[in-house]
Formats: structure tokens, sequence, C-alpha cells
């Protein structure tokens, strides 16, 4: 995350203050959602849905990149225990890579919804319209703003973690228990190095790039063949005189 983004998300402050327009619009039961792992280079896309309990506060909801591991996971199961109700989707690589990343993230958030008992009536999104039965309202850096939103961040980030330790113990080679499937420059180098895994997002530069330097060089190859076959083929032809 850029520093000048770090910073503007740790100014805003989140509240329920978009619930509480909800319900004075009449909605009795408010949804946030959110998503993690679009910038990825490795697996799902995984969603959230979170409809937070009216009379209960939790206590240090915000954005999930801005908070510490340990933390996320005490307010993981905080959210669980207290919240309404909550559900989780995802979007594997291969659908990533078919559709791109935007329409995966709008097809897990809706997904995520869907899956809610009981239905909202109004829904909280980060930044993205989706297809939903109900009202929603869409907002511009909604993890740091809606407590709502925020929990759904919370629950999908640390759900998405616990896959990526899983994933570690298939593919040790990328390091996923530390980067989760990010793009960082011990990933990237590794990628170079020895090509992606099958669950690696195809469609994405750093990927296809290192593929690519992977690709065997068929000039090469043939002209190896050449080699062994008639070494003269290879020569350079001899120029022919003017007087010949």
């Amino acid at each position: 995350m850029s520093t000048l983004k770090l910073r503007l998300l740790k100014k805003l402050k989140c509240t329920l203050k978009y619930e509480k327009l909800a319900w004075a619009d009449g909605a009795q039961l408010v949804a946030g959602v959110d998503e993690v792992g679009r910038g990825a280079l490795f697996g799902p896309l995984v969603a959230a849905a979170v409809i937070l309990k009216p009379d209960y506060r939790i206590r240090g909801l915000r954005d999930s990149k801005l908070l510490l591991p340990e933390v996320r996971e005490v307010l993981a199961e905080r959210i669980r225990e207290h919240s309404i109700a909550y559900a989780i989707a995802s979007v594997d690589a291969a659908r990533v890579d078919a559709i791109n990343i935007y329409w995966a993230s709008v097809e897990a958030l809706a997904m995520a919804v869907k899956q809610l008992q009981p239905a909202p009536d109004h829904v909280l999104v980060d930044a993205l319209k989706i297809d939903v039965n109900c009202k929603q309202t869409k907002i511009i850096h909604g993890d740091a703003l809606s407590c709502s939103i925020a929990a759904a961040s919370i629950i999908a980030k640390v759900e998405r973690d616990r896959w990526m330790r899983d994933f570690d113990l298939q593919y040790p080679l990328y390091g996923l228990a530390s980067n989760k499937g990010y793009s960082t420059p011990k990933h990237k180098a590794i990628l170079r190095q020895h090509g992606p895994s099958p669950l690696h997002r195809q469609s994405f530069a750093p990927v296809w790039m290192s593929q690519a330097e992977h690709m065997p060089d068929l000039f090469a190859e043939l002209q190896q063949e050449v080699e062994v076959e008639d070494p003269t083929l290879l020569q350079e032809p001899e120029m022919i005189s003017a007087e010949s």
C-alpha cells in the first residue's frame, strides 16, 4: 500500500454513521460487505458479508489492512460471536483470469451477501455496485468508514490468510504463509526463477511474464538440431565474385 493512502486511511474514523442512516430509512438488517485479495498473484479472491447487532458495539473495528494479524484474529472471533449473521464467498484464480479482477470482485461480494441468513434489507459496499435484491450504499474507503464493512474486511482477511497458510503446505516454494500470495519482491523473484504454480493468476503481469521467461528458446533449439544434422548449413555463404 502506498504511504499516502496509508496515511489517509489512518485519518479516517470508522463509525456507525452509514448504518444509522440505513436504519433511519427503515432498514432493520444492514450488512457490510468487502473483499480481500484483489492485488494478489496467487489464489482466490475472498469476500465476506456481516450483519452487526445494532445494540452491541465491537470496539476496535477498522480497515483490516491497518490491523496487526493477532488483532484481526481476536476481532474476527468477536465478530463471529456477536453478529446477527456473517457469510464468506470466494472466486478462484481461474475465474479471476476468465472474467478479470473487477468482475470477480463484484461476483464474490454478491455471493457473500446472498448467503446471509437472515437476508439483509440494506447493504453497505466498499466502492462498488453489486447485484443484490435490496438497497445498497456505495462508500468510498468504506472499510475505513463503516463498522459493518470493516467487520466484513476483517472476516475475509482472516479467512484468506488461513487459506494461504494451508496452500503454503502444498506449494512451499512460494512463501505463501508470509506473503499471502501478494506481489512481494521475494515472491516475484521466485516466480522468475521457477515459474508459477497452477493456482497463480495467469492473467496478472508478474505471472505471465515469469512464464515467458521460462519458455524454451525455439530458435536456439532449432539451431542446435541443424548443427547436429549438418554443420555446413549454418555457415555464412561465400560471396560470389563479380568476375565469376
